[in-house]
């Protein structure tokens, strides 16, 4: 199982007027099997980041100007892009902010979890596969024939996870996976997401704006701003001897909520 390790990683935007630094000398590194959150603000760097590491960007007028993205040992920012969609999916998966976007409202929960299956393991085995997938995340199989309009807020968020673990990645990454849902679905769902990392045995960053949320589920924190990691350090010693001013207000704000 591969960890991954980002080193010096700088992603522009380009502008006609000028490039915009989103991310900037940006290291971080999530060891094998390991929780790590990583936290900010909206509009830190953080969604930027985990679309970096597989290059998958929100807009084609973003690019990688310098840094590494080791995944074991290859270097993500260096792999040509037929290469690197072996890895996307298949070894790091990601959970997407907002489940009425990410999935597909024609297509079956079956159908969009079986998808990733297909794509990188073939057919064979796939329904069986993703059905062992559907009941992972706690839901009951009659959803498979469902369309995700059927389905609450917490349960596409859970076909979202589903489809994310179907095809057995190493890494997973959650991109604020309890967005838009209240309080006590979104303990649900993130104890959910620390139980499949450890049965799962998969490495997990973690991207949230709330330092409340990474308690007690992550090992190590870091504190992102303006597109540079201000503070990293094991969670529980983050909580308690926090350094940089920002994670200091961050961690009154999280004590307000």
């Amino acid at each position: 199982m591969s960890d991954l390790r980002i080193e010096g990683l700088s992603v522009t935007i380009d502008h006609p007027q000028r490039p915009l630094a989103v991310l900037r000398d940006v290291s971080l590194e999530v060891p094998a099997g390991a929780s790590v959150a990583l936290v900010g603000e909206s509009g830190a760097g953080k969604s930027m980041t985990a679309y970096a590491i597989i290059r998958l960007f929100p807009t084609d007028a973003a690019r990688i100007t310098s840094g590494h993205v080791w995944y074991g040992d290859v270097d993500l920012a260096a792999l040509p892009e037929e290469a690197l969609r072996a890895y996307r999916g298949a070894r790091i998966a990601i959970i997407f902010q907002e489940p009425s976007a990410a999935l597909n409202p024609v297509m079956t929960v079956g159908e969009q979890v079986m998808e990733g299956i297909e794509i990188h393991h073939g057919r064979k085995g796939a329904r069986e596969r993703a059905l062992e997938a559907l009941r992972l995340v706690g839901l009951d199989p009659s959803v498979f024939k469902r369309y995700p309009h059927h389905l609450s807020g917490g349960q596409r968020q859970r076909v979202l996870i589903a489809s994310a673990i179907a095809p057995g990645p190493s890494l997973l990454i959650a991109d604020e996976p309890t967005s838009g849902l209240d309080v006590t679905i979104q303990a649900q769902i993130l104890d959910l997401i620390s139980r499949l990392q450890r049965d799962l045995r998969m490495s997990l960053l973690l991207i949230t704006h709330s330092l409340g949320l990474v308690a007690q589920r992550t090992a190590f924190t870091y504190v992102m701003r303006r597109g540079a990691i201000v503070e990293g350090a094991p969670t529980e010693r983050l909580f308690r001897f926090p350094q940089h001013p920002y994670t200091q207000a961050l961690l009154r704000m999280a004590t307000r909520l």
